[in-house]
């Protein structure tokens, strides 16, 4: 069988104050580009074989997943993408194998099951909800009763964020740029949380009043330029501050010239043309060069439509 998945870009985390008794939620959409995609076969032990960059990581869910089923599993990787750059790659590794697993043994799990054996989805449901249904995503967070601690989803035990909000994402173009620099991860993400949290209420209450009349409205509607003015207004509130400020002056000063945002926490930023955006893209291109900094980049689309499965 033959499993394709989206990437996502993580536009922000929307209450990580929780005086309402409910933290995390979270918005994002669903990519084209860069993408999963895997080949599985029944099998009496655990091979994972293609060049990968992160062949240790599909070596690892598969080994989990083959434990938690008592079964085997054979996978070819034919794409991924590098780790840790704010594209959600880890989720839909996991959730890529264990579909996998759920489809050649016929255990009929949903992909939310799935998220929580995999342990993922525990802070933003943004990648759990774009594997399975793409498109523009809002998810509620979580209940304090549940999750009693600001931490990222590579460390929570919460279920995967319930999803309150799903559109089509416009056929704009989206340009993602990847400057090689460090992410947030592991120990590092866990401070980074633990050092930023509980923000400003009245960071919350912009970005609530921002998603909710500003940015839903403008995908919608297909209004681009609300939704770029929402999009540049998020990078300097709540989580997503320090998310940004971690980089230092560089990449605040790169975000107040450009019409573009900072997936998750980086260092991917992008942004959304509907005309001109060769241009643009070689100005925010040349903008990290200038500074010493090599970048990657993608040309693609948002993706209304979840995984491919091909059995």
């Amino acid at each position: 069988m033959r499993i394709r998945t989206p990437s996502r870009v993580h536009i922000t985390l929307i209450d990580m104050n929780g005086s309402l008794g409910r933290i995390d939620g979270g918005v994002g959409f669903a990519l084209n580009e860069p993408f999963i995609e895997i080949e599985a076969f029944e099998s009496e032990e655990v091979f994972v074989k293609g060049k990968a960059h992160n062949l240790d990581r599909f070596l690892e869910f598969a080994k989990k997943l083959s434990n938690y089923f008592g079964k085997g599993i054979e996978i070819f990787i034919k794409s991924d993408y590098r780790s840790h750059i704010g594209l959600g790659s880890g989720t839909q590794i996991g959730l890529a194998i264990g579909k996998a697993f759920s489809e050649l043994y016929d255990l009929n799990l949903t992909i939310r099951e799935i998220a929580e054996i995999v342990g993922r989805g525990g802070t933003s449901g943004i990648g759990v909800a774009v594997f399975e249904f793409g498109g523009f995503v809002v998810d509620g967070g979580h209940s304090m009763k549940e999750k009693k601690d600001f931490l990222p989803s590579s460390a929570s035990k919460a279920k995967p964020a319930k999803v309150i909000s799903r559109l089509d994402f416009p056929d704009w173009d989206v340009f993602v740029l990847i400057p090689k620099l460090s992410g947030a991860y592991g120990s590092g993400e866990i401070n980074l949380f633990q050092k930023s949290c509980p923000v400003p209420l009245e960071d919350v209450r912009e970005l609530c009043h921002l998603i909710l009349m500003k940015m839903l409205p403008a995908v919608a509607e297909a209004d681009l330029d609300s939704f770029l003015f929402a999009l540049r207004r998020i990078q300097h509130l709540g989580f997503k501050r320090a998310e940004v400020e971690r980089y230092g002056k560089m990449m605040r000063e790169f975000l107040d010239h450009f019409p573009a945002g900072m997936s998750s926490t980086g260092p991917s930023v992008f942004t959304i043309s509907d005309t001109n955006l060769k241009t643009l893209a070689k100005d925010m291109r040349s903008y990290f060069e200038e500074r010493g900094i090599e970048c990657e980049e993608i040309i693609t689309k948002g993706r209304n439509r979840g995984a491919e499965v091909e059995l």
